[in-house]
């Protein structure tokens, strides 16, 4: 599926249950076209992954996610061999009193291969190309950051056993990165970039009334702007648009239909996961925060 315009990747975004700015559709919009990985920087928790997911909706591929940590490699990331078929195979050719020298050349055939997302990706055969999603690359090595580079700048994974293989089309490949630490420049220069930032306030309110259709629109006003006024408090970690989703849908299944001071208090823990943050929102005045959100969202 090729977009004709950026207007067009941000109605099928919405379609699919993704609002996005236009920076964001058009960084989209110009990873597909030209046929480059996309590397989203930005918080925790303002909808980077999610990108790639609401992608694969759309485009009907599938999606591959490959998880980075510190230490993956190329088993991994890419393929391994599935060395207890392998013996197993060896074991009944024994059994059988067949030619073992023989079976032995089987050993490295792709029946014994693993793919892992990488290889996936790169040896799909049929229907829509996957969305490749290397998530939080910034947790990963320098060594794992080289062999991502070779990868994603030839599309080709060569496994020395058996022969390179490299992908007809290319698949979406979105990138993302909490910036732990920086991603190498050649890394990036490979990728089309956009830093993802936390929502606008009318934004937020149109995602909470997306994903949450049961949150009334005077709260889902009033959540987006105590969210607001919170994310200026310098927390340790600022609430993620799903937080926001999970505080609002939270507040709506207790029967609210505007915040107030008691339940405010009583459900925190929704929308900020750690203690020294809800006790610096707390330390600020709860009916201050209250106050303030009724009053922005009007």
């Amino acid at each position: 599926m090729q977009p004709t315009s950026v207007d067009e990747v941000t109605a099928a975004l919405a379609e699919h249950g993704y609002l996005a700015d236009e920076g964001l559709s058009t960084a989209v919009f110009l990873a597909m076209t030209l046929r480059r990985p996309l590397l989203l920087e930005g918080e925790a928790g303002v909808g980077k992954t999610e990108v790639a997911k609401v992608l694969s909706r759309w485009t009907g591929g599938e999606l591959l996610r490959l998880q980075c940590y510190e230490g993956i490699d190329l088993a991994q990331a890419a393929y391994e061999w599935d060395y207890s078929r392998q013996l197993l195979h060896l074991r009944a050719v024994e059994a059988t009193g067949a030619d073992v020298a023989a079976a032995e050349d089987e050993l490295y055939s792709e029946r014994f291969l693993v793919r892992r997302p990488l290889l996936k990706a790169i040896d799909h055969r049929e229907g829509p190309p996957p969305v490749l999603l290397i998530d939080e690359v910034d947790r990963a090595d320098d060594e794992f950051e080289a062999f991502l580079l070779e990868i994603l700048s030839d599309y080709a994974v060569t496994v020395p056993e058996l022969r390179t293989f490299r992908a007809e089309v290319p698949p979406i490949a979105v990138l993302t990165s909490n910036r732990t630490r920086d991603v190498h420049d050649a890394l990036k220069r490979r990728c089309l970039y956009h830093w993802v930032e936390h929502p606008g306030f009318e934004r937020e309110v149109a995602i909470i009334r997306l994903r949450a259709p049961e949150v009334v629109e005077r709260l889902a006003r009033q959540v987006a702007a105590a969210v607001e006024r919170m994310r200026g408090l310098e927390l340790f970690k600022p609430p993620g648009v799903a937080e926001v989703i999970d505080w609002a849908q939270a507040l709506a299944a207790l029967g609210q239909a505007e915040l107030s001071e008691r339940w405010v208090e009583a459900t925190l823990g929704s929308v900020l996961k750690y203690r020294e943050d809800q006790e610096r929102v707390r330390s600020t005045g709860v009916s201050g925060l209250v106050e303030a959100a009724v009053a922005r969202a009007g």
